[in-house]
């Protein structure tokens, strides 16, 4: 009987699906099998099938078309008919009284009291088993345990992320008691070096005026010496009156002065701060919300694909396989996207066909719009870094001026007069004329770290996606990090989006999916397009409000093309 490859059983939801081929497992080989041939009982791999059917020509194996022909596997009726309890023995009977399968052993320790123990066999000769609806209702099971699981799991990051948060917010508490001690320390220093200046200022004059008196005293000393031995009497007079003047005057001074004093200054805390820090038993109160994600995805709105089509951007002048790297929305519903390996802009009409297209000096990397006419595309290549103007009227282009800039130029946003464009490390702020307000944010720790932009419709949040260290970072106005987003399933995401709404989606090429994130760019939300809903490696995206109906509609997830199409929801 046909077995299964350990790798296969270990994936879980897979556990029943891979049939090995019975004749590589002879050879311990772990070949999948895709035929089941009845006459022989046993299952074949692709090539092992030739062989078989070159033996026995009159054979007519079942090929995966017919799966419902082919046996139970071994290992799955193994699995069905083993007893969770008695892990030796076989399931053999039901008791109706408890509504439970019984091996032998659970038969008789449990169950032989009970007056309603048959035997399966017997059982089913009366019943009927509906197994697909049964399945139906497992894979309903199973997705809303996913869900609860995904629901879990974010829960986790949201609680890893707000305790990052807050730690944050407590280093930051201490930096601004610090700050206050410090403002306190300098003014009692400052306090203390004016009253050593003041009193280093008495000290100092008293000493200037001793000085003086002795030397005006002396002065009058010396002269007495050289007039004392001669007849002199006007000015042996005068200068004994200047002698007894000075004298008076020392006296004076020396009376004043008589106490030698020794001034010292000393400092007395202020020991209520310290008992006031003692007394507390920390910096603030910790505290914990609980919000369903019920209540968080009614808040923000979940978006959900309601369809989609795919629409071929290829014109006969294309020398390369479209790629296309961005996608805008203009008023008019028209849609611009640029092809990257062409070097081109391209305008799409109400039915995404390609009516007009221009060309541009190097790759195509994003685009934004400036005016409803007027729209800004990032080109950029080795050598060149340019914003080119591009105006669209009557369904034509027309190419304008250019921004030569001194960067990598990949991703760019228009907001209230303002610029913002990434260089792959940084994100710069420039006027509409090409004026550098500022380098908002810079991480040169990898090679593209700051990939593509966008901004709240309040503009109090900007987003940016780091691709080398699979990341979604939030920025204040300032350019300070509010939060860092990062998910499993959050590989190298490239374009980032937000909603007329403020719904913000990252899209993810690794994984071909669109990731919902909050507001606050700490939680995700749901993945609301994958590929199974036809996303391959998705770029860019845009949205639009229909006026009439007030309903956002996803216009289209492009990608890099396949066979000269372009994958897409709307």
């Amino acid at each position: 009987m046909a077995t299964f490859s350990q790798s296969t059983i270990d994936k879980g939801s897979k556990i029943f699906q891979d049939v090995l081929c019975s004749t590589c497992e002879d050879k311990k080989l772990e070949n999948t099998a895709d035929f089941y041939c009845e006459s022989c009982v046993k299952f074949y791999c692709g090539k092992c099938i030739d062989m078989h059917s070159q033996l026995f020509s009159k054979h007519a194996p079942f090929g995966r078309g017919d799966m419902k022909k082919w046996p139970v596997p071994k290992k799955v009726e193994d699995f069905i008919l083993k007893c969770d309890v008695h892990t030796d023995k076989n399931l053999e009977m039901f008791c109706s009284e408890h509504s439970e399968l019984c091996c032998t052993n659970c038969a008789f320790l449990n169950h032989r009291h009970c007056q309603k123990v048959t035997l399966i066999s017997d059982i089913v000769k009366s019943q009927s088993t509906n197994l697909q609806q049964l399945s139906v209702y497992i894979q309903t099971i199973l997705k809303e345990m996913k869900k609860l699981q995904d629901s879990q799991d974010a829960s986790i990051q949201s609680v890893q992320s707000s305790y990052d948060e807050q730690l944050h917010t407590i280093q930051k508490t201490r930096r601004e008691i610090n700050a206050v001690l410090d403002t306190i320390e300098q003014k009692t220093l400052k306090d203390m070096k004016d009253t050593l200046t003041k009193l280093q200022a008495s000290s100092k004059t008293d000493v200037e005026k001793c000085i003086r008196l002795r030397d005006e005293l002396k002065q009058l000393h010396d002269a007495i010496q050289d007039i004392s031995d001669k007849s002199k009497l006007e000015l042996s007079f005068i200068a004994k009156r200047k002698c007894e003047e000075k004298i008076q005057q020392l006296e004076t001074f020396l009376k004043k002065n008589s106490l030698q004093v020794r001034v010292s200054i000393t400092f007395q805390p202020n020991y209520e701060i310290v008992q006031y820090l003692y007394k507390l038993s920390g910096l603030g109160r910790i505290e914990h919300c609980t919000q369903t994600l019920m209540e968080q995805e009614s808040k923000q709105g979940i978006i959900t694909v309601q369809g989609k089509s795919e629409q071929n951007v290829k014109i006969s002048t294309d020398s390369e396989e479209c790629a296309i790297t961005a996608i805008l929305a203009l008023p008019d519903k028209q849609v611009l996207v640029a092809d990257h390996k062409n070097k081109k802009v391209k305008l799409l009409d109400q039915i995404y066909q390609v009516v007009s297209h221009c060309s541009v000096t190097a790759y195509p990397q994003d685009l934004c719009d400036i005016t409803p006419s007027e729209v800004a595309v990032t080109v950029n290549d080795y050598y060149i870094h340019e914003v080119q103007f591009i105006t669209v009227n009557n369904m034509k282009m027309v190419t304008g001026r250019k921004l030569k800039l001194k960067h990598s130029c990949c991703g760019i946003f228009f907001h209230q007069g303002d610029l913002y464009i990434t260089s792959r490390t940084a994100l710069c702020k420039y006027k509409l004329r090409g004026k550098l307000v500022s380098k908002m944010y810079e991480d040169k720790s990898d090679n593209v770290t700051v990939n593509r932009c966008a901004v709240s419709p309040t503009g109090d949040k900007l987003y940016i996606t780091n691709y080398s260290q699979h990341k979604l970072l939030t920025l204040a106005r300032d350019g300070s990090v509010l939060a860092t987003f990062t998910d499993p399933a959050l590989i190298a995401p490239n374009g980032v989006h937000v909603t007329p709404a403020g719904q913000v989606l990252v899209c993810v090429g690794w994984f071909d999916i669109i990731i919902q994130v909050d507001t606050e760019g700490k939680l995700k939300l749901a993945t609301f397009a994958t590929k199974e809903d036809g996303l391959v490696d998705p770029r860019k995206l845009e949205t639009w409000i229909d006026g009439n109906m007030e309903i956002m509609r996803i216009i289209s997830f492009f990608a890099y093309v396949k066979n000269s199409g372009c994958y897409g929801n709307k």
